[in-house]
């Protein structure tokens, strides 16, 4: 097993992870794996979930994946249910399901006379299903799942619950407004649980990626020739950094926040881990 970047000691946690077959999430589970911790993997993809599992367990950790829609509260209570007859009671939540939809994307980043009347899909052309979908599968896909498992946290000191926000909460990007809105409600909804759970042992809080290249923002990022797309190069001039941030270097972040020595009088907040992105005015 691979040393973790803090020494934090997650051994004997049980550590649950939503949307754990995508690229960042994959990547988490690893990071708790390696800190000690017992994770069980969920994902709608349950094939995806099975080969970082297995990975994971390669590796001499401890995992194992369910099938889970995070939208289903009587499966994912289900799924509580049996992670802790299985594994044991959660004491780490890390709610990382969520994504966008094209059906809740706008062609351009702006509107101009003459769109409504063309094949270009506007403002107005935007799906509200889709746009249901997107904000649902964001929020709701992290409020059911914290429903779910939180039954197991409270009255219990050290444990931790760590939504995944986006640089969309601070400033939304454009063409993606479900998206940026469903972030910003994390955010939001990081604070709110933070109070709520304050004075039963939980501490909530969130991690606020900056651009990481990954399957779900693929198309945006890349031309299908593997060249990078205009917005790319928009991102890329707007990061102090240069690049896009690798998946690796969210587990500082994480580390840190889990840390109950560390990070002990510490919820509510949100930590961008985004190259500088947020702090940069453009000029």
């Amino acid at each position: 097993m691979q040393k973790n970047v803090l020494n934090t000691d997650l051994t004997g946690k049980v550590a649950v992870v939503t949307g754990a077959g995508g690229v960042l999430c994959s990547a988490f589970s690893k990071t708790l794996a390696r800190a000690g911790a017992k994770v069980a993997l969920l994902d709608l993809n349950d094939v995806a979930a099975e080969e970082v599992a297995a990975e994971i367990r390669a590796e001499g950790g401890e995992a194992k994946a369910y099938k889970c829609d995070v939208l289903n509260k009587d499966i994912c209570y289900e799924v509580a249910d049996l992670i802790e007859k299985e594994i044991g009671k959660c004491d780490i939540l890390i709610n990382g399901a969520g994504g966008n939809n094209p059906k809740a994307t706008t062609d351009k980043e702006y509107f101009e006379l003459g769109d409504i009347d063309t094949d270009t899909k506007s403002f107005f052309d935007l799906d509200s299903a889709g746009v249901g979908f997107v904000f649902n599968l964001n929020f709701l896909g992290t409020l059911i799942p914290t429903q779910a498992f939180a039954r197991q946290m409270v009255g219990r000191e050290g444990c931790n619950i760590i939504n995944i926000s986006s640089m969309n909460a601070y400033t939304p990007l454009t063409k993606i407004p479900a998206y940026s809105g469903a972030k910003a409600a994390i955010s939001n909804f990081t604070q709110w649980l933070a109070v709520h759970f304050s004075r039963v042992g939980i501490r909530v809080n969130a991690i606020a990626p900056g651009f990481f290249s990954t399957k779900q923002n693929a198309a945006l990022l890349w031309n299908p020739d593997g060249s990078p797309t205009a917005r790319t190069g928009k991102i890329l001039a707007a990061t102090p950094m240069g690049r896009f941030g690798k998946s690796e270097e969210l587990d500082g972040s994480l580390l840190f926040l889990l840390n109950n020595d560390a990070a002990s009088f510490i919820t509510g907040v949100v930590i961008p881990v985004d190259g500088g992105f947020s702090a940069y005015s453009g000029v």
